[in-house]
């Protein structure tokens, strides 16, 4: 039963962790016991997490930067010896506007922390992971990852490319019990989301309200999904009752057919 599955104790590093869905999963995580350790690009939102949840163990760090990377790992190590759980959750919006409008630098940039960040902490986990009894990778990806986004194509293609990775770790590192998942939100009600919003209504030329309006009722449900929604997803991702939940690309979106 669910009720017996613990996560007491667990070794969780949450990348990005001191706002939005990071945050909110570090919450739920420090709520069922696990020793929680969080990055952010930000030093300002991670004292400010550090003050709501004055237990976890924080550091500055770009994931996209391969030698902060390793020094995050580093105090990884110092602060838990060990890991169980990695959630590969950094990630940037990215440019709003048609292939034929963008730069590569915004291009590249989002490619930078969306993938290869993920590739660059997944290298210093995995052997971390294979030494711990339940090694788990999570990595973020997005409704994006599994539909056409028009307007957002460098942010499409990197979440596509997380789903990849994610099966193809899911097959390399299944023999050594580590279990790895893509988690897919779709249009997660908060700030961030109304900034995307604002942004590519303004690329297109419409108001913003109807944009939004859009946004809600691209959902059977009729609404955005929360923050708590995938903490929760996380969370069950990562215990022992998905035990053989292992390669997928986990769905959050209130059945979402189409991106608009």
């Amino acid at each position: 039963m669910f009720e017996d599955v613990s996560m007491k104790d667990k070794k969780v590093l949450i990348t990005a962790g001191a706002s939005g869905l990071g945050l909110e999963m570090a919450r739920v995580f420090v709520a069922a016991g696990s020793d929680v350790f969080i990055c952010d690009v930000s030093e300002d939102a991670l004292l400010a997490a550090r003050k709501e949840l004055p237990q976890i163990h924080v550091a500055v760090a770009d994931v996209s930067d391969e030698a902060g990377v390793k020094a995050l790992f580093q105090q990884v190590q110092e602060a838990f010896g060990g890991l169980d759980v990695l959630i590969n959750n950094a990630g940037i919006a990215g440019p709003t506007g048609y292939v034929e409008t963008l730069s590569r630098a915004d291009w590249d940039r989002t490619l930078a922390v969306n993938i290869t960040g993920q590739f660059l902490c997944a290298q210093q986990a995995i052997p971390m992971l294979k030494s711990s009894k339940a090694g788990v990778m999570i990595n973020m990806s997005s409704a994006a990852g599994h539909l056409g986004f028009a307007g957002r194509s460098a942010y499409s293609a990197s979440k596509w490319a997380v789903v990849g990775f994610t099966k193809t770790l899911a097959i390399e590192l299944g023999r050594y019990g580590v279990r790895v998942n893509a988690i897919l939100p779709g249009a997660v009600e908060g700030p961030r989301i109304r900034a995307v919003i604002a942004a590519k209504a303004q690329a297109m030329d419409k108001p913003a309200e109807a944009l939004a309006l859009s946004y809600e009722q691209q959902a059977s449900l009729g609404r955005m999904v929360s923050a708590r929604d995938i903490a929760n997803m996380a969370l069950f991702t990562a215990s022992d009752a998905a035990g053989s939940v292992h390669g997928q690309a986990l769905v959050v979106d209130g059945h979402t057919q189409a991106l608009v």
